[in-house]
């Protein structure tokens, strides 16, 4: 991505601090062309920082350093602003109307205000603004020209800013290796207040309250890490933070109080030896803590759940390989999720063993505690989770967030539509172009109160309390995901609910809810429950995915030489579809070691090449092997002659629209196909191998997308890049490392998304 160039003939930085200090060097060091100059009341900062390198000049007078200077810094105190502005406002009466003002306070409705009182009005040119940065130290001396890099800067324009200033001001901290976001002044103070604020209170408190006793030479001399880390915040500029907890006044009692009550909740629960609720607190706080860090690294600050921007994860794959060895892949995400909601509603203790550690499964795990669920884990594929019946979930503090998990959203709707709390379902960038009506409609029917967003899209806001009543509904489309919903809302549910699919569909839901203790019966293509049961925890072993495997099944079987042996994978009859497939296409596919483990068939699946022949998908196939179509299409494209798919148009409303995306990709390799509105026809090859090449592919942040495709290299001419690949984590950690294992030549890189 280029360097932001700074196109101002002079800037003036009031208040020559650490944060002052450190935006003039960031700015010296990115080569910036024209004058800095700062006002400071101690001369001697402004001398020290001449002598450093740091400004060209200063003076203890803002009077003297106003004109000439195209954007002003404001980076003093805030309860200093008051007079600051004043000055400002006399001397820009006379001065060029193009000055740009902006200011790095960690509070911005007082800074706002202070402006509005001294101008008369909001400046149009006034872009307020606040670096999420900083040290315990002060002092120009303390000037670091790296403070902002990779850091994030949030913007807070008005309604009737200049856009022109507010561009400029980016410009700036996008010269010093910033991230600059924006939001609105007053959610800017509640942010800010619990995540810098309140710290920085409870900080200060600690430290004091240890120091005024009387063995506190004792105390400091045998404080471990912890306490140093957490405490390092204490030694910040107490005027200046004095000034912060003034102007921020009611957001940050606002957050003190959200805090005293989870501490009091805490305390609660020490006096009482409640393990459970003590685990469930620092289990949710763990977790929280690591996984939203990660989407916080991924994030827009602004927008709150949005995709990737920046260092796009991009796959390389080599043309050629081998494939060979033998592998385990992880967990079913599918029996994942199910084993952590049936858990966490079962009266006891569940231990789940092969959990797929993917980030939709860590969704689930989190949304539940955010619910009060006491989990331990995951840890190497075990969790332990902490039962608290089907009435004994708790209202979630905010939104829950489930990632790019459709199976989450679907499956959560119908539990949630049962409680007697309210809870909003959110995700991705992704997730909240899925299709959401499908499941809040038939819920509506069984008495539910559901809101979606245009065009029956998430966001999912669901009233709790409602009095839900069973019904009969005949699913127009196949689909395991409404399905579950409806049986999961059925638990909840005056009389019986029933479920008829017009074809099959996966059916781990109903094997797990019977494995749980929770009758659920099936004849013929109805499956139905009756309301006011209830789960009994047992032990959940969770098969491999056989999702995940299709993409080795696929690898070895279009391969010449190969020979893996897949350990351990799930072969639930409604998942099937893929083994089914290529076996027809002429697969050298085995099955040996067949058994169960909680109620869920699997086996060991050996592969070997042998020549594939393209087919016509029989259509009772279709939903059997609904998610496995991208890899299914690398088949066909190594196949003899052509396949032909219909009736799998629910391809068009996943993660991306499947068929499309693929039908783009192979027509960049040169494999000839042809789209229909619910399914495709690829023309595999008429001589004895293959004959497709390289190029760039847009996975458009599709996981199955770019695991297809990366197989596809195995049998390419030329390197196959792949764009957008980060969501593989979603449901397949490790892809890379295991692919490179037996013998994929693919390689990750990151690469700046937008420039």
């Amino acid at each position: 991505m280029q360097q932001a160039v700074v196109d101002e003939s002079r800037i003036l930085i009031v208040g020559l601090g650490l944060i002052g200090g450190s935006l003039a060097a960031a700015l010296k060091s990115a080569g910036f062309k024209g004058e800095i100059v700062a006002c400071d009341r101690d001369p001697d900062e402004i001398a020290r920082g001449v002598a450093m390198g740091v400004i060209d000049g200063g003076d203890t007078q803002l009077a003297t350093l106003v004109t000439g200077s195209t954007m002003i810094v404001l980076a003093v105190p805030v309860l200093a602003m008051d007079a600051v502005m004043e000055e400002l406002a006399i001397r820009l009466i006379h001065t060029d109307s193009q000055v740009v003002i902006t200011d790095v306070g960690s509070t911005k409705a007082a800074i706002r205000d202070s402006a509005r009182r001294a101008f008369g009005q909001l400046p149009a040119n006034l872009v307020l603004g606040h670096p999420i940065a900083g040290s315990e130290k002060s002092g120009v001396a303390a000037s670091d020209p790296d403070l902002y890099r990779q850091h994030k800067v949030i913007l807070t324009p008005a309604v009737d800013t200049n856009p022109a200033a507010l561009v400029r001001v980016r410009t700036l901290w996008g010269a010093c290796g910033a991230e600059v976001l924006e939001m609105d002044v007053e959610r800017h103070d509640q942010v800010l207040a619990r995540t810098s604020h309140l710290p920085h209170l409870l900080a200060f408190s600690l430290v004091d309250t240890l120091a005024r006793q009387d063995e506190r030479l004792e105390i400091f001399r045998y404080a471990a890490g912890g306490f140093r880390d957490f405490t390092r915040i204490a030694g910040s500029d107490p005027v200046m933070w004095r000034d912060i907890f003034l102007a921020n006044r009611d957001a940050v009692l606002t957050a003190l109080d959200d805090f005293e009550v989870g501490v009091a909740r805490l305390r609660h629960a020490v006096e009482a030896g409640d393990g459970d609720a003590m685990l469930a607190t620092f289990g949710r706080a763990s977790h929280a803590r690591h996984y939203f860090d990660t989407l916080l690294n991924q994030t827009s600050y602004q927008a709150g759940y949005q995709t990737m921007e920046h260092n796009n994860l991009c796959y390389r794959v080599a043309p050629g390989g081998s494939v060979s060895g033998r592998i385990r892949v992880p967990g079913d995400k599918s029996v994942s999720h199910r084993s952590i909601m049936l858990g966490a509603l079962a009266e006891g203790v569940t231990e789940v063993k092969g959990f797929l550690e993917g980030e939709d499964s860590l969704a689930t795990l989190q949304a539940f505690r955010e619910m009060g669920v006491a989990i331990e884990g995951p840890h190497q594929g075990r969790v332990t989770i902490h039962g608290v019946g089907m009435h004994g979930l708790k209202a979630p503090s905010g939104p829950l967030y489930v990632g790019n998990a459709g199976t989450a959203m679907r499956l959560f709707a119908g539990l949630l539509a049962g409680q007697a709390f309210d809870t909003e379902l959110t995700g991705d960038a992704s997730l909240t172009k899925r299709p959401m009506g499908r499941v809040a409609d038939p819920l509506r029917q069984m008495g539910a109160v559901i809101g979606t967003a245009e065009g029956g899209r998430p966001p999912l806001k669901i009233k709790g309390g409602q009095m839900l009543k069973g019904i009969y509904y005949d699913m127009p489309m196949a689909s395991a995901q409404v399905k579950s919903c409806l049986l999961l809302a059925g638990m909840y549910a005056e009389s019986e609910t029933r479920v008829r699919e017009p074809a099959p569909t996966r059916d781990h839901t109903e094997r797990m809810l019977n494995g749980f203790g929770y009758p659920v019966e099936r004849q013929g293509d109805t499956c139905w429950l009756s309301g006011g049961g209830k789960l009994i925890a047992g032990p959940i072993d969770v098969p491999s995915d056989i999702s995940s495997a299709t993409f080795f099944l696929v690898a070895a079987a279009i391969t010449p030489g190969s020979d893996l042996t897949l350990e351990h994978v799930g072969i639930n009859p409604t998942r099937i579809g893929v083994i089914n497939i290529l076996q027809a296409m002429g697969a050298n596919l085995t099955l040996s070691n067949e058994h169960e483990v909680g109620g869920e068939p699997v086996a060991d699946i050996r592969v070997r090449y042998a020549p594939l022949t393209g087919i016509e998908i029989p259509r009772d196939q279709v939903p059997l092997a609904i998610d496995e179509f991208p890899a299914l299409f690398v088949a066909a494209a190594n196949a003899k002659g052509v396949t032909r798919l219909r009736g799998a148009e629910e391809l068009r409303v996943k993660e991306s629209d499947r068929l499309q995306a693929m039908a783009d990709g192979l027509t960049v390799l040169g494999v000839d196909n042809r789209l229909y509105d619910d399914g495709i026809d690829i023309v595999g090859h008429e001589g004895e191998t293959p004959n497709y090449g390289g190029g760039h592919i847009d996975s458009l942040g599709d996981h199955r997308i770019a695991m297809a495709f990366t197989v596809a290299g195995l049998r390419a001419r030329d390197e196959i890049v792949i764009d957008d690949c980060a969501n593989v984590a979603t449901s397949f950690p490790g892809f890379i490392e295991l692919a490179r294992s037996v013998g994929l030549r693919v390689d990750e890189e990151r690469r700046e998304a937008h420039d």
